[in-house]
């Protein structure tokens, strides 16, 4: 972006460049800029951070190009890390102000959002309740769901799916504990919460574009899984700083609403939050349901394929929901050829490895027993 990839960059493309992907000028904004908005907003520091931007150079062999690079947001740290952790920061923060003294919040059984949540209760001395869907994984007590009766949340199960029926159950739940003179704070609350939550992948763009120009890389995308906030946040952060090449959002699953649209709403709600002289258009969003598979939670062949050559290659891990997924998608991108070699293209690990262990059967299935 403008002011913050290279001298000799700029020199080749002018100090107001066209996108070559759709037709945007570059933003006056810099990383310092869109911090001063963001410094604005009541935030805990809950997140390791900067996470690091590495390369996978055996990965990139084994796809015959482009140069793949991953943004590191599974070390956050807070209970094995993920996207999450950037989230309460500024979700948590605005739960504080309120004077709250318990969050309930709800996903499903193995959610990587729930994990995270209790983690940063318990380290913020939050009471948590976790009411968790059935309707992905049965309750055997493993990866996050195990997690979280560690890290002290109560946990009630129920058999809504995700989305307004789950959204009208944890108000109920919450109701339950105001009752009890409990001041709560719940994930329901999605005006409240998906913005806050947005705003911490403005950040990480932020992060992206000065971690770039230190390596005087140019990508040619930025490849994510997300349904909501993260993608907003980063949809919002590339628009903000003028960062020219697309964002291809993976979704991992299908809401009952246009998918682009929402993750466009939640995008402007931040921007008029931080008082940002831009908006997110259709047009700026590259949204996919290709790789989502029969539903929710469920492994798919691609995914599972990813997983495994990530981790034979680079001895990292991905988990078959969100991440292996979106990686299905990027690999399905590089075998169509849509990237020259000497591309490089960027990998958000949004974390969520916990989950593996609920997954065990359809991994073993997939790479056999090893002699």
């Amino acid at each position: 972006c403008r002011g913050a990839y290279s001298a000799a960059f700029q020199s080749r493309h002018g100090s107001r460049y066209s996108c070559p992907y759709i037709n945007m000028p570059a933003s006056n904004f810099t990383a310092h800029d869109l911090r001063h908005h963001i410094d604005r907003l009541p935030r805990l520091r809950l997140a390791h951070l900067p996470t690091p931007l590495e390369h996978l150079p055996r990965f990139s062999e084994a796809l015959g190009g482009p140069r793949i690079l991953i943004k590191r947001d599974d070390c956050t740290g807070l209970a094995f890390g993920g996207n999450k952790a950037r989230h309460n920061e500024f979700v948590l923060a605005d739960a504080l102000d309120q004077g709250v003294d318990m969050l309930v919040w709800g996903a499903g059984v193995q959610s990587n959002n729930c994990r995270q949540t209790a983690a940063a209760c318990a380290r913020l001395g939050l009471g948590c309740h976790l009411v968790l869907s059935r309707d992905s994984h049965d309750v055997e007590v493993q990866g996050n769901l195990l997690l979280d009766h560690l890290l002290g949340a109560t946990v009630e199960f129920i058999d809504d799916p995700m989305g307004p029926q789950m959204s009208a159950r944890i108000d109920q739940v919450a109701d339950r504990f105001r009752d009890q003179g409990r001041k709560v704070y719940c994930s329901s609350d999605h005006e409240r919460v998906r913005p806050r939550a947005a705003v911490s992948y403005c950040v990480c763009m932020a992060e992206m574009v000065e971690q770039l120009a230190a390596m005087s890389v140019e990508p040619a995308a930025i490849y994510v899984s997300s349904g909501g906030s993260t993608g907003a946040g980063l949809a919002l952060g590339r628009v903000a700083l003028g960062v020219e090449c697309p964002l291809r959002i993976i979704l991992p699953i299908r809401w009952p609403w246009d998918e682009l649209e929402g993750i466009r709403e939640i995008a402007n709600a931040v921007a008029g939050r931080l008082e940002l002289s831009v908006q997110v258009e259709p047009s700026d969003l590259e949204v996919s349901g290709d790789y989502v598979g029969p539903a929710y939670g469920q492994a798919t062949p691609q995914g599972m394929q990813a997983i495994s050559l990530l981790a034979r290659t680079e001895g990292l891990l991905l988990d078959p929901a969100y991440t292996g997924k979106a990686m299905a998608g990027l690999i399905a991108d590089v075998r169509q050829g849509k990237f020259k070699a000497d591309d490089a293209v960027v990998f958000v690990h949004t974390g969520g490895t916990p989950a593996l262990f609920a997954y065990r059967d359809e991994l073993m299935a997939m790479i056999g027993p090893r002699r």
